[in-house]
């Protein structure tokens, strides 16, 4: 078999591209890196540096910018999730580091609001820890024990318990228990609301908001807590080894959160909003087409567009909309129902929401 020197493209081994209006999500591989994030690791991979000195220069450098105490970078944010609670069972003790998730004679217990469980919650039980639910405060209290070693927090969970985050903060740290929060898709911004809340530590996803290495993460908070993290993970031969984060991702990182606080939010909110604008008034002269606007909550954060109809008056259900999308030129994917589909336009990128409203139009006029 022959093969050129040129660079291999999706389309040279058979996988189409799409566009992207459903949002950061990892199974349609997040969002994509800035040209500045790029450029940082296409320079990290340029020459050889030792991990642990590179580590702690990012983490001070994040720590400047996200006026925060320190910063770290992971395999992205589950991998946090599983260095996090391996640092409040281990700590910094070799011994118990490479018993991990053997935690005989260890803190194993992590307390969480019942309504704070979430799928990705098995990073932080990995660590050979188990949860102990509780719903009120009445049943935080009764909850520590000394196998007590983390309580966890679901941030886009917040507005769901009885327990703000704030109490949650003052009654764990009154026992001497540290709290984390899972951010992933929400947005890092300065100050960071969760750090002024008490939290020992939040992580989000490099590849959402950040708009960072889709392999990466970012936690922030306390030093010594995130220095254990690192203990915890690689280069280390501890739980978190298989979690490899190199320097490209690193500098590439370091790079996304440098932008974060130099991009335009509110320019970038105004062109998502035009963007929608596009589309919605491309399906105007539709029967039956409903159209709203819908703001977000905690997490992804952007206005999405909602569109219903009625199927037997266009002729078209979600399932062939849904078909007709991802079978069609351009290959579009969004969040489809029945007689509904949603645009999430933060992955959108110039120009796309002009093609996504003619491929609407095209297969609502052909029904």
């Amino acid at each position: 078999m022959n093969f050129n020197h040129q660079v291999t493209t999706y389309s040279d081994i058979g996988v189409k591209p799409f566009i992207n209006c459903v949002g950061t999500i990892t199974a349609l591989s997040g969002s994509l890196s800035l040209p500045q994030v790029r450029q940082a690791m296409v320079e990290a991979a340029s020459g050889y540096v030792k991990l642990s000195e590179l580590m702690d220069a990012v983490g001070r450098r994040i720590a400047q910018v996200m006026e925060c105490e320190y910063g770290l970078v992971t395999a992205g944010c589950a991998a946090a999730l599983t260095q996090v609670t391996a640092a409040c069972v281990a700590g910094t003790d070799s011994e118990k580091i490479g018993k991990l998730p053997d935690t005989s004679g260890m803190k194993n217990e992590v307390i969480v609001q019942k309504s704070h469980r979430v799928g990705y919650d098995r990073a932080i039980t990995a660590v050979g820890t188990h949860f102990v639910e509780v719903s009120n405060i009445e049943d935080l209290e009764l909850a520590y024990s000394d196998l007590t070693a983390m309580v966890f927090v679901f941030g886009d969970a917040v507005e769901r318990g009885e327990i703000s985050v704030k109490e949650m903060v003052d009654s764990a740290h009154s026992h001497g228990v540290p709290v984390f929060v899972d951010a992933a898709a929400e947005r890092p911004d300065v100050p960071n609301w969760y750090l002024e809340q008490g939290v020992d530590a939040v992580a989000y996803s490099g590849g959402k908001c950040l708009r960072g290495p889709q392999a990466s993460g970012l936690v922030l908070g306390r030093e010594n807590l995130l220095k254990a993290a690192f203990l915890n993970g690689c280069p280390h031969g501890a739980i978190g080894r298989p979690m490899k984060v190199g320097k490209e991702e690193i500098m590439g990182l370091l790079a996304a959160v440098e932008q974060w606080v130099e991009r335009d939010h509110q320019a970038e909110w105004e062109a998502w909003e035009k963007r929608l604008s596009i589309i919605s008034n491309s399906l105007t002269e539709f029967d039956s087409v409903k159209i709203s606007i819908i703001q977000p909550g905690r997490s992804n954060v952007a206005p999405c567009l909602s569109v219903s109809w009625d199927p037997t008056i266009l002729g078209v259900d979600g399932s062939v909309l849904r078909e007709k999308l991802e079978m069609g030129e351009p290959r579009i994917e969004m969040s489809v129902g029945e007689s509904q589909f949603s645009v999430n336009p933060y992955m959108m990128e110039h120009g796309e929401d002009e093609q996504v409203a003619l491929r609407l139009k095209q297969i609502f006029s052909e029904s």
